[in-house]
């Protein structure tokens, strides 16, 4: 895996990765910031194996969205401290399966979010949507 950073002016970049996909970030809060990346990072890492484990499940996913709130040390580094992560679900799902699919992905596969949980307590819940 390498991606690269390009100044575009002071304290705003473009990142790349080799595919040429490309993302904007800031440190002026002009944009989004590096440690609000980790959060959507984070997210979509939980997302995607949500949606595979939920179709291995052979539960009905039409949708998953998810709300992030971060909070972070005062003092530097300023790591996370605290991550909560609501995702909201939208098909015929069962509760049980739901909540053991979020569980394998922030436990076991989202690699992302297993960094995180080595400075943060990471919490998480879940609403259905019929």
């Amino acid at each position: 895996m390498k991606v690269s950073l390009k100044g575009l002016s002071p304290q705003n970049y473009v990142c790349q990765n080799e595919n040429g996909d490309a993302l904007s970030l800031s440190g002026d809060k002009s944009g989004v910031s590096p440690m609000e990346s980790v959060l959507m990072a984070g997210a979509a890492c939980s997302a995607v194996d949500i949606e595979i484990i939920l179709e291995k499940m052979r539960q009905p996913l039409e949708s998953i969205q998810a709300e992030v709130e971060g909070v972070r040390a005062e003092n530097p580094p300023k790591v996370f401290t605290k991550v909560h992560i609501h995702f909201i679900l939208k098909g015929q799902l069962k509760e049980e399966k739901v909540q053991e699919a979020i569980d394998m992905s922030v436990s076991k596969y989202c690699s992302v979010l297993t960094m995180v949980a080595k400075t943060a307590e990471l919490t998480t819940s879940f609403s259905i949507i019929d």
